[in-house]
């Protein structure tokens, strides 16, 4: 999966106000919750068109990825379509050919055949995950979704066959029990998680590419140490709030090239396709555990954000 916006080419809905995150261990990769609702704001509605080219570093907006569950001649084929919110459940899904055939052969992107993100369609709730492929093609990963609602599944992978291009998939995934819509978290340039503190500078502006900064200290102090995590010091997906559309978002450089560092700051060229509220999530490694930031920002001059703004409410998540 690309860093960046999926920060790379995904882009999915975003929605709800920003309260605790933490981060987890390997076995489970990285877990986002929302603790506390926010103000509810008004969002306007956002196009999936691709954005024009980008004026940063070259790069070209990419299209909104994850709407669709079937894309270049590949289905997502999810064998999971419920779960109970709350309890430990097995989440199952194959990914199919034009033939209806499973996929059993995939290239290796960021260390991994397939990344897999589940997220709420408030925003609120967010899972990186690592699925185990069966020999018949066949992922499946626990999973276990604190609050009732709807969901959002996007399978980001690139089939082994020549040529095969990069594809994110989306399904759509419910949690059974009481429901109770949240907020999106109001923008916040500042987030705190598991003791750490991740400062972002830049913004999203539609069909613009742009620099996105992350910079993590803790007590007060810079991190330098950064471990590598799916092949660079942070791994950034942005979504969209409304339709969930996921991001691709590109990582400025990688561990080992000689120009990047291990932190404190991390950074990203993204692009935003449309003027609209945005989610991103921000996996970094350090001491051997993974950690998400996250955080809300507005892409558009039409509401005249273009910038982060600071979180006030002392919940950095």
């Amino acid at each position: 999966m690309h860093a960046g916006l999926r920060i790379t080419a995904f882009t999915a809905a975003l929605a709800a106000t920003f309260g605790t995150a933490y981060g987890v261990g390997q076995a489970f990769d990285p877990v986002v919750e929302d603790a506390a609702p926010a103000r509810h704001e008004t969002h306007p509605r956002v196009s999936s068109e691709p954005a024009q080219e980008g004026e940063h570093g070259g790069h070209e907006a990419e299209p909104a990825g994850g709407l669709q569950i079937s894309e270049g001649g590949y289905t997502l084929d999810l064998a999971t379509p419920r779960v109970a919110a709350g309890e430990r459940s097995k989440l199952s899904f194959v990914i199919r050919d034009s033939a209806g055939r499973a996929v059993t052969a995939y290239q290796r992107e960021h260390e991994k055949e397939l990344h897999l993100i589940v997220a709420s369609r408030d925003l609120g709730t967010y899972r990186h995950l690592h699925p185990t492929r069966a020999a018949d093609g066949t992922w499946s990963i626990p999973v276990d979704l604190p609050r009732a609602g709807g969901y959002r599944v996007f399978a980001d992978f690139t089939p082994a066959r020549k040529g095969a291009e990069n594809l994110t998939l989306g399904a759509d995934l419910a949690a059974s029990g009481p429901y109770e819509p949240q907020p999106l978290p109001a923008p916040n340039s500042t987030a705190k998680v598991d003791g750490y503190e991740v400062r972002l500078d830049g913004g999203l502006r539609p069909g613009k590419a742009g620099e996105l900064k992350l910079k993590m200290s803790r007590d007060g102090r810079p991190v330098t140490d950064l471990q590598p995590y799916l092949g660079a010091y942070g791994h950034l997906v942005a979504l969209r709030s409304g339709d969930l559309a996921y991001l691709h978002v590109h990582p400025n450089g990688e561990p080992g090239d000689g120009t990047t560092k291990p932190g404190p700051d991390v950074s990203f060229t993204a692009t935003a396709p449309s003027a609209g509220s945005y989610r991103l999530f921000l996996d970094f490694k350090h001491e051997g555990k993974v950690h998400t930031a996250a955080f809300t920002v507005r892409a558009g001059a039409a509401q005249g954000i273009d910038e982060p703004h600071a979180d006030e409410s002392g919940h950095g998540h």
